[in-house]
């Protein structure tokens, strides 16, 4: 049995409290029985300390995403969610053009993706470019499956669409593109991205991550999920964690053939995974326009406090599409001690990715959370060479 302190300490707490109430003596532990304390902060980030390291959206849930969990909750908890999941599914299949078969639902797009992640390594490999969110197609590595194969970004950190396509071959089991990509934030041309994924699809089968489509202008034009209906082997993964504000909720899904879908659910349980909280909350925010609208506000004026510090303190940043800016910390900066000099000022970003060194990812987060990044940023590097040296 794995020892879990957390685990014990519940479980001993609790039971304890319990002799106690029912007898008010000495535990046979020989200890007097104290009452369970309950961490002060459970449910999110510290006070006083701006997370800036994940991709949330902190506006979220929306004020339509809470009245409907409680509902949930209160009528639906003791239930597993199978006639809520089925609904979801109905509405995405609808707004999509597609039949409810062609929908997947999971806690959180990264369960559904990771599942994607085996079923094509079950018959290959995976590709993908140097420089993407690559954590559920590594899932497989674990159990033995094959390492990714990459080829280079260009050298403006782009995806390489051209080099992505040459690289296939009969052991590619699957390409996989995130648009928006993380942690870049950049955006692919949609025209070049659809003459891509139709071309590289009659060789094998194409995976567009498309997590942060919401966030972007004119998302619809930049997806990739009409080309699902026009029959091409294609899947298309999103996700209520970014712009809807759920990342806690865990609801994401996946899109593509009926074949496909069968296919990629045969590696999961599917529907046993999803709650009836998130999935009320991903019901009610589905449609909610204004709180999209909102959201994207809040993003771009982040996002628009972060540039301005980074050219403040003479460095640049890629452009960004997205909920984080890619900050480069110049030929001498690394992102590990960056990190590290942040944190002690009380902001979390994100370290190195891979072996870009000079590289460093910030969310957009809370206004006032960013603000507090931009007036730590001249410290941190400060502290950054120190560190470094």
């Amino acid at each position: 049995m794995t020892y879990n302190p957390s685990r014990r300490l519940f479980l001993g707490g609790s039971l304890a409290a319990s002799a106690a109430g029912a007898t008010g003596i000495i535990t046979p532990a020989g200890l007097a029985a104290q009452p369970m304390k309950t961490p002060q902060i459970m449910y999110g980030p510290t006070p006083g300390i701006a997370k800036l390291n994940a991709n949330e959206n902190p506006y979220g849930p929306s004020d339509m995403a809470l009245k409907a969990i409680a509902e949930a909750s209160r009528s639906g908890g003791a239930y597993y969610a199978y006639r809520a999941g089925m609904y979801l599914r109905d509405m995405l299949a609808e707004s999509n053009g597609l039949k409810p078969e062609n929908v997947s639902i999971t806690a959180g797009s990264s369960l559904i993706l990771a599942f994607a992640a085996f079923a094509a390594t079950s018959k290959g490999k995976i590709l993908g470019p140097d420089l993407f969110w690559d954590t559920t197609s590594k899932a497989p590595i674990s159990q033995g499956g094959p390492e990714i194969v990459r080829v280079p970004n260009t050298a403006d950190l782009d995806i390489d669409l051209d080099a992505l396509y040459n690289a296939i071959d009969d052991e590619i089991a699957m390409v996989h593109v995130c648009n928006p990509n993380n942690p870049t934030g950049k955006l692919l041309d949609p025209k070049k991205l659809r003459e891509f994924c139709i071309k590289a699809s009659k060789k094998t089968m194409v995976l567009v991550d498309e997590a942060y489509n919401e966030l972007i202008e004119d998302g619809p034009k930049h997806s990739m999920i009409p080309l699902i209906n026009e029959g091409h082997n294609i899947i298309v993964a999103r996700t209520f964690s970014k712009i809807y504000g759920l990342a806690g909720m865990r609801v994401g899904y996946m899109l593509g053939s009926e074949e496909n879908m069968a296919f990629i659910n045969k590696f999961g349980l599917g529907g046993y995974s999803i709650n009836q909280a998130g999935l009320a909350a991903a019901i009610a925010s589905y449609n909610d326009e204004a709180f999209k609208d909102f959201s994207r506000q809040k993003v771009k004026e982040g996002r628009d406090i972060i540039l301005d510090a980074v050219k403040a303190n003479g460095l640049t940043a890629l452009p960004s599409t997205t909920n984080f800016v890619f900050v480069n910390l110049g030929d001498d900066g690394d992102a590990n001690a960056f990190r590290q000099a942040m944190e002690q000022q009380d902001v979390l970003i994100r370290g190195q990715y891979r072996t870009y060194q000079q590289w460093s990812r910030v969310s957009t987060g809370r206004i006032e959370d960013v603000k507090k990044y931009a007036a730590a940023m001249p410290k941190a590097l400060e502290q950054m060479y120190k560190l470094k040296a």
